[in-house]
């Protein structure tokens, strides 16, 4: 029997929930949005990925403040439109697509915030341009020299952004999301207290390890103490820049979250350091995975160049991780979870609409086959 579509239990304080494949869309930005709210685009975006056959798709980085976004395009939930707008065209993606699992991913951008979109050069804009604002961070240090640098978060703002992940995540669960992940990778505010890189504080948020961690674990339990389903944490575990956040330190992160019953590490790198040096190549990113899962034995996600069916196979089947998340594999092939059951012996749910698909010696990959037509 394939390991990847075997089922998955992911624990939370309210049960959890059980994951009929191993196989998981990651969230991926679509910088489509006007004022965070979620529109016509979304709908079929997150339509045509909860189609895929994959078990869970999470949606892309969502600004829980409107500073907080990445893009003036980016999605947001920080407001009763963000939530309405998300709240329609989830209920009616639903309505359009198999039984699937839906996270949302909680974002702030933190200091990486106010940026173009990338197909715009992805570049800083400063607070004096019309679309751009102030960024906020743990310390004053621009991402890149010549940027204007975010303003250093006092002990007000870090409340206010931690009550923000909160009402996000009331909102999210308002809209019928069935759990949250939390943005801690990529450099992004989270991130930015985490790596020294861009932490320079000289308080209880900065300098060590135990310090360094404590806004991203403050956050946690702002969230746990209003909701009870499943949390994830997606973190960079590694900067790849000498004296970065390193992978040992995200195993102590990661020991720490299970006060907050995490219920997943998403495991991923980089994102904080211009000076970044990334040995790119496929799985490389799945070691990370590995070490977190095997030293904390908390329920852990691998992502990074994980394209071919057999390779996603053998991470599960090794114990390298739990379950597998796929980005672009998923944009450049959206039934990538159809090929991989009728590669590996296994079964997804389809809507009836697409039922002929298959050639006959592949109708078995879906359950509960019916043929209709001629």
């Amino acid at each position: 029997m394939s390991q990847l579509f075997s089922a998955f239990h992911l624990p939370a304080p309210n049960g959890g929930l059980t994951l009929p494949n191993r196989m998981v869309v990651a969230p991926m930005c679509q910088y489509s949005s006007n004022d965070g709210l979620a529109n016509d685009w979304h709908l079929t975006h997150w339509t045509n990925l909860m189609n895929s056959g994959a078990a869970a798709f999470i949606i892309e980085a969502t600004g829980v403040t409107d500073v907080g976004r990445i893009t003036p395009r980016c999605l947001g939930l920080w407001n009763d439109a963000c939530e309405a707008a998300l709240t329609d065209n989830l209920k009616r993606a639903r309505a359009l697509a198999p039984r699937t699992l839906v996270g949302i991913q909680l974002a702030h951008a933190g200091r990486k915030a106010s940026s173009h979109i990338p197909s715009q050069s992805g570049s800083s804009i400063p607070p004096s341009e019309p679309q751009g604002w102030q960024t906020l961070g743990p310390s004053d240090v621009p991402h890149l020299p010549h940027e204007h640098p975010p303003e250093a978060l006092d002990k007000a703002g870090l409340e206010a952004i931690k009550a923000a992940f909160a009402m996000a995540a009331q909102r999210a669960q308002r809209a019928g999301v069935d759990f949250i992940e939390l943005h801690g990778a990529h450099g992004y505010l989270l991130h930015q207290f985490l790596s020294p890189v861009a932490n320079h504080r000289k308080d209880e948020y900065g300098g060590s390890l135990e310090n360094r961690m404590r806004f991203p674990l403050e956050v946690t339990a702002a969230v746990r103490a209003v909701y009870d389903g499943v949390i994830g944490m997606r973190v960079s575990a590694s900067d790849w820049v000498e004296g970065g956040f390193t992978p040992e330190e995200t195993v102590v992160f990661a020991e720490h979250l299970k006060q907050y019953q995490i219920s997943y590490m998403h495991v991923s790198s980089g994102g904080v350091a211009a000076g970044q040096k990334i040995p790119v190549g496929p799985g490389y990113q799945v070691p990370f995975a590995q070490l977190v899962k095997e030293k904390t034995g908390l329920p852990t996600i691998a992502v990074g160049m994980i394209t071919e069916p057999l390779q996603a196979e053998a991470i599960i089947e090794k114990g390298q991780a739990d379950l597998v998340a796929f980005a672009r594999a998923f944009l450049y092939k959206p039934r990538w979870g159809w090929e991989a059951a009728a590669a590996l012996g296994g079964q997804v749910e389809a809507v009836e609409q697409y039922w002929r698909c298959l050639p006959r010696e592949h109708q078995n990959v879906f359950k509960e086959l019916k043929i209709g037509g001629r």
